[in-house]
């Protein structure tokens, strides 16, 4: 085994982490779960190697801890595993909001803050699966005080579970979120109040409403946490799109119809837009950046990449010998993408070569 990872909370995430670490042979996976009851569960469909007994024995020796609590748990679960981990051990989560976390870590070098955008309707480890992170995207929060070469690690880890790391501050982790999938959330609470009205005469919901309100009130716990946890940005959002729609009012309201056809036509490209695809199949290029040693540099590289909107499909370090300065290759897929992140690394004042494309 490469490495030794710590799972701390064994259900769906963590349980996938596991079966795929291990069915790819990534490391030794040492599990901790709360309920001593579902120790001999998550041993028997083999999301670890080992269960310990609490999270100080867990996290011994590991290389990678990750944890995965709900939202409202992880500050304090983090908490505990920095406190018992060694200096050279990378501890991260997967929670959906990044900001109270990464705030909590209190700029620990070893604290990653990450987010897969993976999971499944069911919950548990017995609904787990080595697949369930192919091809998804998995968010990365260094920060300025990060260490390169366990943000590397962890980066690294991610790729070889079949996931895309994508380094993004997490201040704008958050308030993407809140668009992308708190907001809609708190759509679907509001119409599913709203709708009822109008449904008690239809006699049943209309396909519409249905599909609009399908997460309504789902997991009112977890919920809860994710929208206390990053109600700043939910607000901001709620308000952005009350003003959107006073807009839809005033338009709708003129009874215009080539006007709100118009609007409704807008809407379709902007939607038309939200669903473009992501570039596969082409050909990778390596670029070769050389850099001072200095901390967070790694981090600036990553957060402006993903700024950019540059995928980094694999990394590795290359010191010099006296460890004043070193070469970072980063490979990208296709070739506008290398050259946008030439640009932006040219912008940040480091030299930038494109070796080559495989």
């Amino acid at each position: 085994m490469s490495q030794r990872l710590a799972i701390l909370g064994v259900g769906l995430i963590g349980g996938s982490i596991g079966l795929a670490a291990r069915e790819r042979g990534l490391a030794e996976v040492t599990g901790y779960v709360r309920n001593p009851d579902r120790a001999e569960e998550c041993l028997r469909l083999g999301a670890v190697d080992r269960i310990a007994g609490s999270i100080e024995e867990a996290v011994a020796g590991a290389d990678v801890v990750i944890c995965c609590a709900s939202v409202g748990s992880l500050a304090g679960m983090a908490r505990q595993a920095l406190d018992a981990a060694g200096p050279d051990c990378v501890v991260t989560d997967v929670g959906s909001t990044k900001l109270e976390l990464v705030e909590a870590a209190g700029g620990d070098q070893r604290f990653i803050g990450g987010h897969p955008l993976a999971g499944a309707e069911t919950a548990g480890v017995a609904n787990a699966r080595a697949d369930l992170y192919e091809g998804a995207r998995w968010y990365l929060t260094p920060t300025e005080t990060s260490s390169g070469v366990l943000y590397d690690r962890l980066q690294r880890l991610v790729k070889d579970l079949g996931a895309k790391p994508m380094a993004i501050e997490a201040a704008e982790h958050d308030q993407a979120m809140s668009v992308v999938s708190h907001l809609p959330h708190v759509f679907a609470n509001q119409l599913a109040a709203q709708g009822r009205p109008g449904t008690e005469r239809l006699g049943a919901l209309a396909p519409s409403l249905r599909d609009a309100t399908r997460v309504a009130g789902s997991n009112p716990a977890i919920w809860g946490e994710i929208f206390a946890t990053n109600h700043e940005a939910v607000v901001a959002a709620i308000r952005h799109s009350i003003a959107g729609l006073e807009k839809a009012a005033e338009v709708i309201g003129s009874a215009d119809a080539g006007r709100i056809a118009s609007w409704q036509s807008e809407a379709a490209a902007q939607r038309a837009a939200l669903s473009g695809a992501e570039t596969e199949g082409e050909a990778t290029h390596e670029l070769r950046v050389l850099v001072p040693n200095r901390p967070g540099i790694l981090a600036e590289l990553a957060l402006a990449l993903g700024r950019a909107g540059v995928n980094i499909t694999d990394m590795s370090l290359d010191p010099t010998p006296d460890m004043s300065a070193g070469a970072i290759s980063l490979w990208v897929a296709g070739e506008d993408e290398a050259d946008k992140a030439v640009a932006c690394i040219s912008d940040l004042g480091h030299s930038v070569s494109l070796t080559g494309e495989s």
